[in-house]
């Protein structure tokens, strides 16, 4: 079955980075967009980053610049790497597999999510 397990969340200054890890297994890995998703308290989930079969990525204005979002077929892992981390990056994130080659935006975009990893930056 289908299984994506993130890691890599922690607590962390402002202005410091993290690398977040997803790792999938039960499917072909190369053959489907990843998306990355935070939620923060008393918000909904919303989209970070995405990146398709072939390669092409998609940001939120919001990490446009600071993230950076990749993947590793060979290893059937996804990244995101996080620099220039603000108050507002605080929350749970969540990789996610589409159903399709290339990604979207939307949560209903994806089928299969992963139990989130918490990133807190906090002064």
């Amino acid at each position: 079955q289908v299984q994506l397990v993130e890691s890599g969340g922690g607590l962390v200054l402002p202005g410091a980075s993290l690398r977040l890890s997803c790792v999938a297994s039960g499917y072909t890995f190369s053959n489907y967009a990843m998306g990355w998703f935070r939620q923060a308290p008393g918000k909904e989930r919303e989209f970070v980053a995405a990146v398709g079969a072939y390669g092409v990525r998609s940001y939120a204005a919001s990490v446009k610049g600071r993230f950076t979002i990749s993947r590793d077929n060979a290893e059937n892992t996804l990244y995101l790497q996080m620099n220039s981390l603000k108050l507002e990056d605080t929350a749970v994130y969540y990789c996610a597999k589409s159903p399709r080659f290339y990604s979207g935006t939307y949560n209903y975009e994806y089928d299969y999510w992963g139990q989130g990893t918490q990133v807190t930056v906090s002064s």
